[in-house]
């Protein structure tokens, strides 16, 4: 049976945004990796940063995220509806049980340019105080290429290992959170085309407005969430994507994003000491896991290094020689250290 996702507005200004703006943040990044002032592309290995206190901003070990980014690359390329795919979210289950968290899975058959393919979406939750939901998620898919070995040690290994890791963080945490928390990884955000924009599919309900090559994990999700009425629960999501790199330079996501979540993360990451690698430039993103849930009301982030990751994204050079245990330690220390402040203002009356 193929599950039809939600239809996508006829026109949507989002629909191609990525790859319009893909050249212009190529060249940007090119200008930006030539100006030698202010040390913005050096690895943060070497030039790492801390908290002003020279103590760990979180129990977030950049190391144990790493290992979970290496065992990724090891399974290989993880498209969707793939056998490595398979073993790779196996692997994401065992950890999640270890933690003690409740797991739950939702799988379906999504009609694809290449024919019907076998998604699964993983929710792990940790419950608390509320049943109102803050969502941290990651997409663990790789692109598909017929002919190319992608392996996808940062899109979406990186965002993958680190989300792991802030579920054990905070799972171990002995006080109960003040919102319910689901780590979700979404299967089938890349698009099986070259291009997002290159091809749709068919959409029985809309003939005149076909249902796009990508993010069909996050749009079943919301689908699901709006068929239940369990929409209304979910107060704010988080979505990691791309955010290993050793260079790490971590743009606001001004034109897709909740406005007062950026401001809150990026002055949390200031606050803390990675004000170098959570910059002030803008970064350009486009139809991301996160967009269904702005489409459907939810506040969201999306913590996204697009445009100076670009020569390496959807490329061979993608690997694990790409990734630093630092710059996933200083994305998962800034989420961590953000969640109490977003629980407070999520916690106000609607």
């Amino acid at each position: 049976m193929t599950i039809d996702q939600p239809p996508v507005p006829k026109q949507s200004p989002l629909k191609s945004f990525r790859f319009t703006a893909l050249a212009f943040l190529l060249l940007a990044s090119l200008v930006l990796l030539g100006c030698p002032s202010g040390g913005a592309n050096k690895p943060v290995d070497e030039t790492p940063s801390s908290p002003s206190s020279g103590k760990s901003a979180s129990d977030f070990d950049g190391e144990r995220a790493f290992e979970h980014v290496r065992k990724q690359v090891e399974f290989g390329p993880r498209p969707a509806g793939s056998a490595e795919l398979e073993a790779t979210r196996n692997y994401l289950i065992e950890q999640l049980k270890s933690y003690g968290l409740k797991i739950t899975t939702d799988e379906f058959q999504a009609t694809t340019p290449i024919g019907p393919r076998k998604m699964v979406n993983v929710t792990a939750e940790l419950a608390g105080a509320s049943t109102d939901v803050m969502i941290l998620s990651s997409h663990y898919d790789t692109k598909y290429f017929k002919n190319l070995k992608f392996v996808g040690a940062n899109d979406g290994g990186s965002s993958t290992g680190a989300l792991l890791e802030i579920a054990r963080v905070l799972a171990a945490n002995k006080e109960k959170p003040k919102l319910t928390y689901w780590f979700v990884f979404f299967d089938g955000e890349e698009a099986f085309c070259l291009d997002w924009d290159e091809c749709t599919n068919p959409n029985p309900a809309d003939p005149g407005n076909p249902l796009p090559d990508h993010t069909y994990g996050s749009r079943r999700y919301v689908s699901q969430l709006t068929a239940t009425n369990e929409l209304k629960r979910v107060r704010g999501l988080i979505l990691l994507d791309m955010i290993g790199y050793k260079n790490l330079q971590l743009g606001r996501p001004e034109e897709l994003s909740s406005r007062w979540m950026i401001d809150l993360v990026w002055q949390t990451a200031k606050q803390i000491g990675y004000g170098e690698q959570f910059v002030s430039t803008a970064e350009g993103i486009g139809d991301d896991d996160h967009e269904p849930f702005l489409r459907a009301g939810v506040e969201a982030l999306d913590i996204i290094q697009l445009s100076t990751y670009a020569r390496y994204w959807h490329t061979k050079e993608d690997t694990l020689d790409k990734i630093s245990a630092k710059s996933l330690k200083i994305v998962g220390d800034t989420v961590i250290v953000s969640l109490p402040k977003i629980e407070e203002r999520l916690a106000k009356p609607r």
